[in-house]
């Protein structure tokens, strides 16, 4: 049996701990919560555009607040995932595999920076940022949402094989 895979009578919609103890996700939860999260973003790019920059940036701050949930409580406590775990999921076929917990989470923290950083120069008078911030985080909850590919997932392996993250603790090494 892969590492992918759940021990037999082990029921797949279920998050289950693999042999470290990580929590496994049903890889369609991200791919839903990143389809709510790039028409969202499009909204702020929108709204952003048509000089609502209030309206831009408290929608900004939400899901500034958004991608914090999902980095510090992990992907699966997030709240879209908790959407989907209660509402989409039971109405689903069980899905083949499970993944990883860390990478999605990983991905939630990516977008927490490029969010921020929008946020916190949008609000230092520079209404450019919301939108240009905005954009970048669209385009990775694009790619997630229609084509499952996650940039931050794919952040994470990169920096994991480069010996940065240690894959084990999903900590920064600090050699």
């Amino acid at each position: 049996m892969s590492a992918s895979e759940t021990p037999p009578g082990t029921p797949a919609t279920t998050e289950t701990p693999i042999s470290t103890g990580r929590p496994r996700l049903d890889p369609r939860g991200p791919r839903f919560g990143a389809a709510i999260t790039a028409v969202l973003l499009l909204a702020v790019i929108f709204l952003s555009l048509v000089e609502a920059s209030t309206a831009a940036l408290t929608l900004l701050a939400a899901l500034t607040a958004l991608f914090a949930w999902g980095a510090f409580a992990g992907a699966g406590r997030h709240p879209y995932g908790v959407l989907f775990k209660t509402f989409v999921r039971p109405r689903l076929a069980p899905p083949t595999e499970l993944e990883d917990a860390a990478p999605p989470t990983f991905a939630q923290a990516v977008g927490l920076a490029v969010t921020l950083v929008g946020l916190a120069l949008g609000l230092a008078g520079l209404p450019a940022a919301v939108s240009i911030a905005a954009a970048a985080a669209f385009v990775a909850a694009f790619l997630n949402a229609v084509f499952d590919y996650c940039l931050g997932c794919q952040i994470y392996l990169l920096l994991v094989r480069s010996g940065v993250l240690n894959r084990a603790s999903g900590a920064v090494d600090d050699a």
